[in-house]
């Protein structure tokens, strides 16, 4: 069945990390997705190593080339979206700028995803995830006490603070524009997205409820009923008993419920209680422990790696994961009751549907052999 953005046409400039990523969730939506990459050698084929490409077709155009430059403008004239992930002032130094793309279709949503933004002091400035949310105080309460901040990999700036939200403001703008026939700029910085993933942590600062020293909360490895522990084999398990009667069920699984204990809330208390709970935890292996508080109310979890992660019984009971191409990799999210997602294809190498892309979005077939001819165009001839 066809997904819930189905008739959706989005043009994608190529590009790196955050942008690919949303253009994959609104590809395994079902909107069609034309990913237009630079030249390269003739592609073959076999899949591309990229599943942030999935779902779309590859179109290699020399985006220095005119006749490339004319050729997007009139993609963009039938499209409802086009995705940009370049610094400030590159796609206008193109012709491919607000202005221009919105001057062939009024209707168009432009989407454009950066660390720092579109204006501001930092905006042409260079940078990655970890200078991102360094600067939006995110990566600043990741980490232990006394510790140096952690890098979270690059799943909060790249991915959390800028794909997802590109794709939320994409959607909303699409939504926008299909009411009132105006199109719009939305400007994802992956600053302005990861600060807005602590609005909660500003939440428990206003309310006086956690403070700025790092691993002394509730949620930052300050508790001990929210800590991740080291078992007997080397493994770890993850705890996360924060109300009163999942915590009565982790002492209870951890034999500890007849102990003259201090309050589960005195946090003067949690360091010497973390260290009451390491030793338990080293009694047993990770799986023992697992088996142990299966169907309690402790909160207990194993820590996968990302390969243990595909096999999990419930992982594989949803179908969290998926084989397509012979690769294992996340399936769409979230889900959709009447329209479902789907992986609709592998990712390609680039350049490998440039002609049948191409005439499948309207280009004549003279137009595309005349702009191959000058070099505009390259992928495999049909």
């Amino acid at each position: 069945m066809p997904g819930p953005l189905e008739g959706i046409r989005i043009v994608e400039l190529a590009g790196l990390g955050p942008a690919p990523y949303a253009c994959m969730l609104l590809a395994d939506a079902g909107a069609d997705v034309l990913r237009l990459e630079r030249p390269g050698p003739t592609p073959t084929a076999a899949p591309h190593w990229d599943l942030l490409n999935r779902s779309r077709p590859s179109v290699a155009v020399d985006l220095k080339h005119p006749g490339a430059i004319e050729l997007i403008l009139d993609l963009v004239a039938g499209a409802d979206a086009l995705v940009e992930g370049m610094r400030p002032g590159v796609a206008e130094r193109l012709g491919l700028g607000p202005d221009a793309c919105l001057g062939r279709n009024q209707g168009l949503v432009y989407g454009r995803m950066t660390g720092w933004g579109q204006d501001g002091p930092l905006a042409n400035d260079v940078g990655h995830d970890i200078d991102y949310i360094a600067l939006s105080g995110a990566l600043w309460g990741i980490g232990r006490a006394g510790e140096r901040p952690v890098p979270p990999m690059n799943l909060v700036g790249d991915f959390g603070g800028g794909g997802m939200l590109l794709a939320f403001g994409l959607t909303a703008a699409l939504l926008s524009a299909r009411s009132s026939g105006a199109g719009q700029v939305v400007d994802a910085a992956m600053t302005d997205g990861s600060a807005s993933l602590m609005t909660m942590a500003h939440s428990l600062l206003a309310a006086g409820l956690s403070s700025e020293l790092r691993g002394a909360n509730l949620l930052d490895s300050g508790a001990h009923f929210y800590e991740v522990y080291e078992t007997k084999d080397g493994r770890f398990v993850a705890v996360g008993a924060i109300e009163p009667r999942f915590y009565a069920a982790l002492l209870e699984g951890l034999g500890l419920e007849g102990e003259a204990l201090a309050s589960q809330m005195d946090s003067a208390a949690w360091p010497a209680m973390k260290e009451r709970f390491a030793s338990v935890f080293k009694e047993r292996t990770r799986d023992e422990w697992t088996a142990h508080f299966a169907g309690t109310e402790a909160c207990v979890a194993p820590v996968l790696s990302p390969l243990e992660a595909r096999d999990h019984p419930h992982n594989v009971a949803r179908g969290t994961f998926v084989e397509v191409a012979g690769v294992r990799q996340p399936g769409p999210a979230p889900r959709f009751s009447r329209t479902p997602g789907a992986i609709s294809s592998p990712p390609e190498q680039p350049g490998r549907s440039t002609e049948s892309a191409l005439l499948r979005w309207g280009v004549a077939r003279e137009r595309i052999d005349a702009l191959r001819a000058s070099g505009a165009l390259g992928g495999v001839p049909a």
